[in-house]
């Protein structure tokens, strides 16, 4: 759980810069239920915390958790639930009640990643094709139609535009 919470502290002081105003209040009423989840796990005492804490904190460790594995090919909803010893039931309505899906939530992530190595010029001699199967996309047509709907151009017109910058 400590691990959590210095995760999730850490990216809101690097990520700080990119909050809306009116993220504050949402970003901190999750990281007072970060702190509430460890204090109660620290205190053997995390049946005294309220449901909408419960599931807040686990959605946060579950994001954690699917970071970490996001190259991994088996990430699923399946290994995800049972990592966390829920049902995958429960795994779907913890993500329907951010307005995201699981599977979608993977995907941009490793789009992310994606793009975010493309504009590397340390990787620049890499294939493109390497660097999608880095991050689990298996399939080239699939990855490139991803990508293109997601930033708009082809992984090769985003890597050549990358490289101008």
């Amino acid at each position: 759980m400590s691990a959590v919470l210095v995760t999730y502290v850490k990216e809101l002081v690097r990520h700080a810069g990119a909050f809306r105003a009116g993220d504050s209040a949402r970003l901190a009423m999750v990281a007072l239920d970060l702190v509430a989840a460890w204090c109660a796990h620290e205190l053997d005492a995390t049946g005294e915390l309220s449901p909408e804490t419960r599931h807040r904190a686990l959605f946060v460790h579950i994001q954690d958790f699917i970071e970490r594995n996001l190259a991994d090919r088996t990430l699923a909803p399946d290994t995800i639930a049972a990592a966390h010893y829920i049902s995958t039931r429960h795994l779907h309505h913890l993500f329907q009640q951010q307005g995201v899906t699981v599977v979608g939530s993977i995907r941009q992530r490793r789009l992310e990643r994606c793009r975010r190595d493309l504009a590397d010029p340390r990787l620049a001699g890499r294939p493109i094709h390497a660097i999608a199967a880095r991050w689990a996309f298996a399939d080239k047509a699939h990855f490139s139609r991803l990508f293109r709907a997601r930033y708009g151009v082809p992984p090769s017109h985003y890597r050549r535009r990358g490289s101008v910058r």
